[in-house]
This record gives structure tokens, C-alpha cells and sequence, in this order.
């Protein structure tokens, strides 16, 4: 079997020979979403021709349907090539080679990652819109995809440096992994259409002209709570080299997250607030972790001594253990303030302190990095039939955004000639 499949060159020598792992990451219109399915097709129907019986499994992280699915990029490339065409047998919501032998499966990953296990004999897994899938569910995926010459495809398009996808396929890929960085102008077949609204964007969107077209990381979401102020501060060179004041008093401002698998993210921003300035000097993020981890890297950063700044349920007692992060952090050695429940639109609350002291605020672009991320993605949610507004949408960048939006809660203004803030400080022993 040796049809003529026609690919954007740079993506010819990842196709080609032996791998494990295959992949793409790029902009709008590079046309890797095609070029993937036309070879998942290929390669379907060579396993096909080779006897070895099995499933192309194709998965995203989020699909409701199968109309969220690569369904229809799949049919389209196999009913475009005359060749794959006389091998597939395709239905309203099947597609399989014409003896049987090899089906396409659709799955999403993020309600479904532990059923994938029970998929038989899967010959090619290719996750496509790859940009959100976690780290758990990346260790749970690739053990799945077991069989003997089995292959991960992977295509995305970059939003975060510090996403799991980018850190396993990008910052230290598996050895011999052949992916590619493919965007528009490595499309031979990249449309007029599109290059008007590529004009367009580079015009009217230059904010996110790069991320769109050039497969650059996201910086502001379009619709956040603080993309304008973000700018607004790179512009004037609030952020970039921040230095703490040794002899001011240091914050860590929690957002409580849990242990297990499935629990929220715990976020910390460690700030100063030095005159009329706050000065964000670093952010930590994990997930699943015990207190103790997120207490070890406090004391290995030089926060061992910080005032640890707490959201209402840092009150809280734990239901397994009895205990609170107030009285647990207490019992470490730390200062503790909790922050009083603000009641109905707390997350609003929160959003709308920051923006009005996001003038005066300096950010350490280097430590602050993941943070300022999270704080550039956090946006609304919306009812777009009804056309309102949901709230602060609970996304992987909440977490982030809230204990921001908490340390905003937290600032008072100084008073007189005072150098530091005024709180209410309790000791807990």
C-alpha cells in the first residue's frame, strides 16, 4: 500500500520511519488538524493491510459529542483522497476499514480517562486541541496505548508555558519523539479566507495576533478580568525584576486546594505590600499535594517566615483529620491571618479589589510567571443564548486568580507615615 499523501513539508520527516510519538503544536491554518487525520486514516488502513486488528483511537480532553470530536475532520480526509476512500466503510457515526478490521473510536478524556483502560488492542492513540489534557490524565493515557508498535499523535496549539503538554512533549520530549512547530506559512494550501482574517487579526488583535497565528503562548484572554491591566503594566515596566524588602513583612496568600487526583489546585502568591505598592514576588502551584509539601516549599524559598494569608474555609477543620490549615500553619511556626467570608459574589469581590490596585502593583516576571498566566486567562463565564454573564469562570487558572484577588482583599492602604499596612494579626498556637 503506497498512496500519494500530500503533507505541509515540515511535517513529511515526522511521518516518516518508526515512532512512538508523532506530533504537531502551532497557530491557526497550518493545516495539521487535516494532515493528522489524512494519516491516522493511512495508517488505519495499513494495519488494515497488515493483519493487525485494532482501534485508531482519536481523543480530546473535553467532548460532550460526537460532534466535538475529530469525526468529521476524519471522514472529510478519508472522502478527499480517492485512494482512502475504497478502504473505509463510513456511517452517521461509525468509521471502519471495509473488512472490519480496524475502527475509529472518539473519546473525550476528561470524564472518561479510567474507561479508556478497557478500549482493546488500540493500534494509534491521537489526541488533538492536546493544549488542556493534565498530567494525570497523561499518566494514565500512555500506558493504555500498549500494544506491540503502537503510536501517541499529538497536535495542540500552545497556551501555556507551564501546561503539561508542553512540559512532556516540548521541554523534555520522549527520546525520539518527531513533533514539529507548524503555523500558517507552512501551509501550501493555507486559504485566502483565512489570510484576510490573519490581516485582520495582525491589524485589529495585535494583543493576540501572536497566540492565534503564530503559536505563541497565550498572555491576555480575550474577555479577562485583567487583560487590560496587565498591558496597561508591561507598558509602564511593572513588571520585570521585582525585589523584596527584607525588612518588610512577607505574605503567602493562600487559595486552599486539596489531596487526591480530583481536588482543586492549592495556589500561593507571595507578596510585600512596601508604601503604596504591592510587589508580588513569587507564585507556587500544585495539585493534589499535602499541606507538608506546600509547607516545604514556603521554607525552601526563603518564606519560612511569612504571614500566611488564608481564605474563610482555612478555618475550617479538615473532616478526615479534624484540623484546620489556621491551626495546622499555627502549629508550624507561621503568622496566620483568615480573611472574613465575604458572602454572595466573594469572587467578584475579589476581582474588583484587584482591579482597582492593579496601578499599583509590581510584578516579578520571572517567579510570577505561572501566576501571571493564570490571572491573563481568568475570565467570565457566559450564557451566550441568553447572553449573560455567569461569573468568574472555574477553570485550571481560578485557583491562581483567586488568591490574587485575595491578596487584594487583604491590602489596606497605609496610613500617614506608616511603611506597612494595617491588620488585624492574630498568632495562632
Amino acid at each position: 500500500m503506497n498512496p500519494t499523501i500530500r503533507l505541509p513539508p515540515k511535517l513529511i520527516p515526522v511521518f516518516q520511519g518508526k515512532a512512538r510519538y508523532r506530533g504537531a503544536y502551532g497557530g491557526r491554518g497550518s493545516g495539521k488538524t487535516r494532515s493528522f487525520a489524512t494519516m491516522a486514516a493511512v495508517h488505519g488502513a495499513r494495519c488494515a493491510q497488515a493483519n493487525r486488528p485494532g482501534v485508531i483511537l482519536c481523543a480530546r480532553e473535553f467532548m460532550n459529542s460526537l460532534d466535538e470530536s475529530s469525526f468529521a475532520e476524519v471522514k472529510a480526509a478519508i472522502e478527499a483522497d480517492a485512494f482512502l476512500s475504497t478502504w473505509y466503510d463510513i456511517g452517521k457515526k461509525y468509521i471502519r476499514t471495509v473488512d472490519g478490521k480496524v475502527e475509529f473510536t472518539f473519546s473525550g478524556m476528561r470524564h472518561n480517562i479510567d474507561s479508556l483502560k478497557s478500549k482493546a488492542r488500540i493500534l494509534l492513540c491521537w489526541i488533538d486541541e492536546a493544549e488542556p489534557v493534565s498530567e494525570i490524565a497523561w499518566r494514565k493515557l500512555v500506558p493504555t496505548v500498549r500494544e506491540h508498535e503502537s503510536e501517541i499523535w499529538v497536535t495542540w496549539n500552545p497556551e501555556r508555558k507551564n501546561s503539561p503538554t508542553h512540559l512532556r512533549f516540548r521541554c523534555d520530549a520522549p527520546d525520539g519523539a518527531k513533533i514539529v512547530e507548524l503555523n500558517w506559512r507552512d501551509n501550501p494550501k493555507f486559504p485566502d479566507v483565512l489570510e484576510q482574517e490573519r490581516l485582520n487579526d495582525f491589524t485589529k488583535r495585535p494583543d493576540h495576533y501572536p497566540h492565534i497565528w503564530e503559536g505563541e503562548f497565550v498572555t491576555v484572554n480575550e474577555g479577562a478580568y485583567f487583560a487590560k491591566a496587565i498591558s496597561v503594566a508591561r507598558s509602564e515596566n511593572r513588571i520585570g525584576h521585582v525585589a523584596g524588602d527584607p525588612l518588610m513583612t512577607t505574605r503567602a496568600i493562600w487559595d486552599i486546594g486539596g489531596t487526591g487526583a480530583k481536588a482543586d489546585a492549592c495556589a500561593i502568591w507571595i507578596a510585600q505590600f512596601v508604601g503604596r505598592e504591592i510587589r508580588w514576588l513569587d507564585y507556587y502551584e500544585a495539585q493534589g499535594q499535602p499541606l507538608a509539601t506546600h509547607v516545604t516549599w514556603l521554607r525552601e524559598n526563603g518564606y519560612g517566615s511569612a504571614m500566611c494569608v488564608l481564605p474563610h474555609d482555612g478555618a475550617t477543620n479538615d473532616r478526615v483529620h479534624d484540623v484546620s490549615y489556621e491551626s495546622a500553619l499555627g502549629q508550624a511556626g507561621f503568622e496566620v491571618q483568615v480573611i472574613a467570608n465575604q458572602g454572595t459574589g466573594a469572587a467578584m469581590k475579589r476581582v474588583e479589589a484587584a482591579r482597582r490596585l492593579f496601578p499599583s502593583m509590581w510584578f516579578n516576571e520571572d517567579k510570577c510567571s505561572a501566576g501571571l498566566d493564570a490571572i491573563g486567562w481568568y475570565h467570565e463565564k457566559r450564557d451566550d443564548e441568553r447572553g449573560i454573564g455567569l461569573g468568574p469562570n472555574h477553570d485550571w487558572a481560578s485557583h491562581g486568580a483567586d488568591s490574587f484577588g485575595l491578596g487584594a482583599v487583604a491590602y489596606e492602604m497605609p496610613q500617614g507615615k506608616s511603611k506597612e499596612p494595617k491588620f488585624e494579626r492574630r498568632k495562632v498556637i
